[in-house]
């Protein structure tokens, strides 16, 4: 079967084409980050119309990546939740008229299942059940995976998801948009001797996170230096080193709570080097084994919601013709993906796109 992906979330138009045994056959990501860099943040509008602008290019390059037509095609895939309401209805409206044009079932992906399978493009071995840190720009949640499709959410954040807290801070230091990477960047030149900061929530009971009282501990303590160059870097090393434990203690928690002795981490802040190699760390440590995406498939993308979609679409499920599109989507929601005993093995992913 082969399924066409489309990603349109928020800031970020990506395609990609799966196929349930070749595995991903071919991907294309267009980011928004100069449109949106002078404001200082996703503009909901203007992504919009970019999603608008891209989307169909970028399915017909992806196409002539993967050798194939559009009549190729026997299935497609489009996130429909969570996300930016009118960045959703591109893709999702891009997906069904195709789906009806070709004749071939269409299925609306949530979002942050896509970010959960992600890694599996990589790594067919793994399988359920496992502990998934999830980590993106609006989400912090800590999911146990009894199988496919069925998730018991154990922790999320109380109030910014780590992904913001990573931007505002950036903002805070003047760092520019994106400010997860930017602030990674500039913590290479920080004092890890000069300032240590809190780590939120992790001297009590439970799984849950809480990042707005570390942000103002930021702010206090910026104010508190004359916010040279070298204050802002020192600040920032102390910043991610705060969140790489946080979220590392509470993973190797959940880890023993459960019993489980696989980890998932994934979602645009799993890029993060300092945090990848802290989990690393949790997992050896809990004799666990540790499973991420690649840097390119951390982000919002079209590989993740093409397989999550493959999945899906092989288990029988499909949309009945209404376009589906929602901002809000809790993960505990989903159906389960009853395709076990014909689970779909990217056998040439890795060889295909070398991590």
């Amino acid at each position: 079967m082969y399924v066409l992906g489309l990603e349109t979330s928020c800031d970020e138009t990506g395609v990609a084409v799966y196929h349930a045994r070749r595995g991903l056959l071919a991907h294309r990501l267009f980011s928004q980050i100069r449109l949106h860099a002078p404001y200082g943040g996703v503009v909901p509008e203007l992504a919009s119309r970019d999603h608008i602008r891209k989307l169909i290019p970028l399915i017909r390059q992806t196409l002539d990546d993967a050798g194939l037509t559009i009549r190729d095609l026997e299935g497609v895939a489009y996130t429909a939740g969570p996300g930016l309401i009118g960045a959703l209805l591109v893709g999702a409206s891009v997906g069904h008229s195709l789906a009806r044009a070709l004749n071939v079932p269409a299925i609306g992906v949530h979002h942050m299942e896509g970010h959960l399978l992600a890694p599996l493009l990589d790594n067919p071995e793994l399988r359920p059940p496992f502990l998934a840190l999830l980590i993106s720009g609006g989400h912090t949640q800590l999911i146990q995976v009894d199988d496919l499709g069925a998730y018991r959410l154990l922790g999320e954040s109380i109030d910014d998801a780590v992904g913001e807290a990573f931007d505002k801070v950036a903002k805070m230091l003047e760092l520019g948009y994106p400010g997860g990477p930017a602030l990674e960047r500039v913590a290479l030149e920080g004092n890890p001797e000069r300032f240590r900061f809190p780590r939120p929530m992790t001297d009590r009971p439970g799984l849950d996170f809480s990042f707005s009282g570390l942000k103002t501990f930021v702010m206090n303590t910026l104010g508190k230096t004359s916010a040279t160059s070298q204050d802002r870097a020192d600040i920032a090393y102390a910043f991610q080193e705060a969140v790489a434990d946080t979220l590392a203690i509470k993973c190797r928690r959940a880890l023993r709570q459960t019993g489980l002795k696989r980890l998932v981490a994934a979602g645009g802040v799993c890029a993060n080097r300092t945090l990848r190699r802290r989990l690393g760390e949790v997992a050896a440590h809990e004799g666990a084994q540790l499973f991420l995406p690649r840097l390119e498939f951390c982000t919002d993308n079209g590989a993740m919601i093409a397989f999550a979609g493959c999945l899906r679409l092989l288990s029988g499920q499909r949309e009945k013709g209404e376009i589906k599109a929602q901002a809000r989507w809790p993960l505990e929601e989903l159906p389960p993906i009853a395709c076990r005993a014909e689970f779909p093995l990217p056998e040439i992913a890795a060889e295909s796109y070398p991590r």
